[in-house]
This record gives C-alpha cells, sequence and structure tokens, in this order.
C-alpha cells in the first residue's frame, strides 16, 4: 500500500440467529431442507398476512448489544426497506433504520505485538433474510425461500478500521463474542455470518473521507482480507493516476482474486424506508433488560483474563484456550481432576487441536474426555508413567477412550521406580558401553544423552527418568 494514502473501512455484519423458528413466524430456520418446504404465508408475502415478532430474537440482540459496549434504546421501531429481487417475494425487507435497537457501541481488538485499538460499532439492528437465487448451468434462475425470514443481527462498524488486519482482527472478535453468546454459530459456508465493506483511501492527514465502495460476496475472513487488500489498491491506484473512484457495489471473486462492478452504489434514500404499519414499537422495560444481563455468560477477554490471573498461564496459551467457549470449557473440566494448569494447557494446545485440526472435527467431538485426560496428567505428576509413556497411551485413548489407568494396567506400562532394579540396569548398560564412559570420563557430557537412552531401551521406556539420571550420574563418579 502507497505510504501517502490511508484507506477508511467500515464492516456490515449479517450473523444468522440460532432461534429455532423465523423472525416473525412459525416457521423452521433448519439449514439444509428440501427448497421451499420451509415456508408459509407469512414469510411468502401472501395478501392480507401480518407479522409478530418472535421474542427471542429481540433477547438475543440486545445480548450482543450489551456484550458489544452498546446503548440499548428502550424503545425501536422496524422499517420497510424497499427493493427488488426475485427472491424477496414482498419487493420490501422488513428491517430497522432510524430507531434500532442497539447504538454506540465498541469492541476492542489486540494485535500480536499486545497492542490494541478501539474499534466503534455504530448500531445493531434486527431483520429479515431474503431468500436463495440459484442459477443453473441452463442459464435458469431457481429460487429457494426457505430462507426468506430467518432472522438476522446486523452490526455496522464505525468507519474506524484501517487496514486488513484491522477487519480480520475485528471480525474474529465479533464471530468469538457470538459464538460465546450462543446466538450465532458463525458458520460463513452456511451463510449464517455474512460481512459486507465499505471502503474509501484518502490521503494521510485527511478529513474528509473519499468516495467509498461496496465489496460482496466474500465468504471468509481471509476472502474479507484479499478483498480488502486489492480494493485498497485499486482506488490508490485510479488516485494516482488522476482518474475518480466511481461510487458503486462490487463482487469478490476469491478464484481470480479480483473485486467486480455488480451495480451502482445505494443511498438509504433509494430504499425509500418508512415505519412498518404492521409491527408495534419495541419497548424495553426494566424487567426484560435485568432478565437478559442476568444470562450473559463471562466473554472471551475476561475469560482469557482470569486464565492468566488465577491459572498463572501465558498470555498466548490464554488466548488459544479462550479462542472457543467449548475449547474452555472443555481445559477447565480437566482441572477438576488435575491442578497442573500449565500440563493441562500444553496437552490441550499439542496434542489435542492437532487431532482436531487434522480430523476437521468441533472439540465436542474430540473422542477422550477432558475428565480422562486429567487422569493421564495425574500418572505422570504421581511418577506411575513417564511422560514417553503418556504419549503412548494417548493414541490408545484415542483410539478406545478408554481410561488411561486401564490401559496404563493393561499394557503393564506401570513406571518401574525400583531404585535397585535401576541399578542393576545402568550397571549393565555401562559394562557394555566402556566406550562412551570413557568419553564422558574424559570430559563429554553430551555423551550422557547416549547412555540415558540405552537404559530406557533396556526398560522399555517404563524407567523413572529421574531415578535413571541420578543413579547414572552416581555410577558415572564413582568411576572418575
Amino acid at each position: 500500500m502507497n505510504d501517502k494514502y490511508e484507506a477508511v473501512i467500515g464492516l456490515e455484519v449479517h450473523a444468522q440467529l440460532l432461534t429455532d423458528t423465523k423472525i416473525f413466524c412459525g416457521c423452521s430456520t433448519k439449514f439444509g431442507s428440501a427448497p421451499n418446504t420451509n415456508v408459509c404465508p407469512v414469510c411468502l408475502g401472501q395478501p392480507g398476512v401480518l407479522p409478530v415478532l418472535n421474542k427471542k430474537v429481540v433477547e438475543y440482540t440486545v445480548l450482543m448489544g450489551l456484550a458489544t459496549n452498546c446503548r440499548i434504546n428502550r424503545k425501536s421501531i422496524f422499517a420497510r426497506k424497499h427493493y427488488f429481487y426475485p427472491d424477496l417475494p414482498k419487493n420490501y425487507q422488513i428491517s430497522q433504520y432510524e430507531e434500532p435497537i442497539c447504538e454506540h457501541g465498541h469492541i476492542t481488538i489486540e494485535f500480536k505485538d499486545g497492542t490494541k485499538k478501539k474499534i466503534g460499532i455504530t448500531r445493531i439492528h434486527m431483520e429479515e433474510d431474503a431468500g436463495k437465487s440459484i442459477h443453473d448451468q441452463d442459464f435458469d434462475t431457481l429460487i429457494d425461500l426457505n430462507r426468506t425470514g430467518t432472522p438476522l443481527m446486523e452490526i455496522v462498524s464505525e468507519p474506524d478500521i484501517r487496514t486488513p488486519e484491522e477487519a480480520y482482527l475485528y471480525l474474529t472478535k465479533l464471530k468469538q463474542i457470538l459464538t460465546y453468546l450462543g446466538i450465532c454459530n458463525g458458520n460463513m459456508e452456511e451463510g449464517s455470518l455474512r460481512c459486507d465493506a465499505n471502503i474509501s483511501v484518502r490521503l494521510k492527514g485527511e478529513t474528509k473521507f473519499g468516495t467509498k465502495t461496496e465489496v460482496k460476496n466474500m465468504n471468509s475472513f481471509r476472502n474479507v482480507e484479499r478483498a480488502l487488500a486489492f480494493e485498497i489498491e485499486r482506488q490508490i491506484d485510479l488516485l494516482e493516476d488522476g482518474k475518480e473512484v466511481v461510487q458503486q457495489t462490487l463482487l469478490w471473486d476469491a478464484d481470480a482474486n479480483v473485486a467486480q462492478p455488480m451495480r451502482s452504489k445505494e443511498e438509504a434514500h433509494d430504499y425509500r424506508y418508512f415505519p412498518d404499519p404492521d409491527l408495534m414499537p419495541v419497548v424495553i422495560e426494566d424487567k426484560m433488560l435485568d432478565e437478559i444481563k442476568s444470562r450473559m455468560p463471562e466473554l472471551p477477554d475476561e475469560k482469557k483474563n482470569r486464565f492468566i490471573e488465577n491459572f498463572g498461564l501465558p498470555a498466548y496459551d490464554a488466548e488459544i484456550l479462550t479462542s472457543s467457549r467449548e475449547l474452555a470449557d472443555y481445559y477447565e473440566k480437566i482441572l477438576t481432576v488435575t491442578k497442573d494448569y500449565k500440563s493441562a494447557s500444553n496437552w490441550v494446545m499439542t496434542e489435542v487441536l492437532k487431532v482436531v485440526n487434522e480430523e476437521k472435527i468441533d472439540i465436542s467431538a474430540f473422542p477422550v474426555s477432558p475428565e480422562n485426560l486429567g487422569k493421564l496428567i495425574e500418572l505422570i505428576n504421581n511418577n506411575t508413567i513417564s511422560g514417553k509413556i503418556a504419549k503412548d497411551v494417548f493414541p490408545e485413548m484415542l483410539r478406545s477412550n478408554k481410561d488411561p489407568e486401564t490401559i496404563v494396567k493393561e499394557k503393564n506400562l506401570v513406571q518401574i521406580t525400583d531404585t535397585s532394579a535401576i541399578e542393576s540396569i545402568v550397571e549393565k548398560v555401562l559394562s557394555a558401553n566402556q566406550k562412551q564412559v570413557e568419553e564422558f570420563l574424559s570430559g563429554k557430557e553430551k555423551v550422557l544423552g547416549f547412555l540415558v537412552g540405552q537404559i530406557m531401551r533396556e526398560t522399555k521406556g517404563k524407567a523413572n527418568p529421574q531415578i535413571v539420571n541420578e543413579i547414572l550420574r552416581n555410577k558415572l563418579n564413582t568411576l572418575k
């Protein structure tokens, strides 16, 4: 990016809410149903029907507003947003405009170097989704209206974002909060989380905004980064060539790595907003607000700070372990069995997440229970088995999900701690490796590792390493 310029980025995020039914009717929101089966006269926009607001949508939106430091407006209204798409049966969308339910919030993002930045949230409002247009190879357009009326929450940021990296961190934090609250699954592939970006560039030091474009169709956070980087460079190149940036909507083509023009950018007046006459204002009373506040879980930043302060974990560990609520819960369940906080963290971050990432499964589907992993850690700490043996027990736990104590007994893996037994094996190894003994006595300390390895091989890895090292050194010192 040319250092003369800076980007001004605002993001509009649509989160599909995890309600069982749609926002204004009783139709199911289940994903993957046969086309046009989860529909009724209300979501099809047939004459004479009346919408009835789903209370859960209000509660979930208020919960997100509280979690992002928003002001909760005690009165908000629904508006009709008029536009024509084949998959919008009413030719208008019920949304909120002048009086949204949540306003003036913020979240804080953190960079790799530990510095932080506050990103403002202009508004959070409720609205219904449109249907889905499917374009087949014969150039026909098929319409599936199952998604029509699915409850959405739109989160509009302030134009505080300056780089694609900041946008990525902002989206990651939003998704983390949404999933911690349990109100959205954050699945971009299913369309549960969607992002549109408004982008302009200006000379550094300039206060006036440049002409903005909107980029749509970004189906992953990395694609948002790539699309923003492309559009920023495109606008800078235009300005450097003395050309103007045209206000328009662009579609991101991830395969070609380019943004293609779709249409001219609409302004608010193009939608002819007016209050929806079929819906009463949404009024949030004290009792309802207090009840919603009581449901607030421990949020990611709070949990991360607690893991650092209470468990003495490094910030990096705490960041990984609290990346999802389910992973944090898994870690804390291990701690009901063991108080070795760091070992528990190490096992989760290495062995557990390795399997989760390779198998592409959720932590909820991970076959080893946190309690059993805690038992494995305790077997190491009480010297029943060595860390090396534990690494052999763990794959068996993955296969069978047996209790680690059972596996250790069945395979006769209990650690040898009998000093006299270990001493006789040490003497045997020293006798068989006179050359290495002489090298050690001449000052080559590295040979010690070889000798330890030979002893562990003789005991099939079952000898206590600390006792082995102690006896071996004592024997070698007597030879000096």
